[in-house]
This record gives structure tokens, C-alpha cells and sequence, in this order.
């Protein structure tokens, strides 16, 4: 705990790119919930632009607004 997915449309991310990013968000969460970084996990998964609206916006975002800390301006 915690566990944290970052849904995005597909792109190829290298290795730097990704250690960077996970170092990054496993810093904020580990301050913001007072974890050790063994805690925290990280998992990235790619969805199609053409289903974004079906698999993320409507039924994640759309009235969830109770649930998200940043609201997307979409």
C-alpha cells in the first residue's frame, strides 16, 4: 500500500524515462502518506486513444469528482 496506475495513451518510454518517473511519484506518495518507498507500487498502463472516453474518462473521471485530486481541463 499504496498502489498508484498512471493510465496514459501508449508511448514508448525508455528506461531513464521511467525510473525518473516512478522515483518522482514514489517520493509524493511516500511523503504524503509517511511509507517507505518498499510500500509503494507503481504500474503504468497504456490505452488507446480511440477508447480513452470508454475505458477512462466515463467511467473514472466523469462524477468521480469526490475521488480525484486533479481534475482534468478536457
Amino acid at each position: 500500500m499504496p498502489h498508484v496506475i498512471i493510465k496514459h495513451f501508449p508511448k514508448d518510454l525508455d528506461e531513464e524515462t521511467r525510473a525518473r518517473l516512478a522515483a518522482r511519484v514514489s517520493e509524493a506518495v511516500q511523503e504524503a502518506f509517511g511509507v517507505r518507498a518498499g510500500a509503494v507500487s507503481i504500474g503504468l498502463e497504456p490505452v488507446e486513444r480511440e477508447d480513452w472516453d470508454a475505458e477512462v474518462y466515463r467511467p473514472e473521471i466523469t462524477g468521480r469528482e469526490d475521488r480525484l485530486v486533479q481534475f482534468p481541463d478536457y
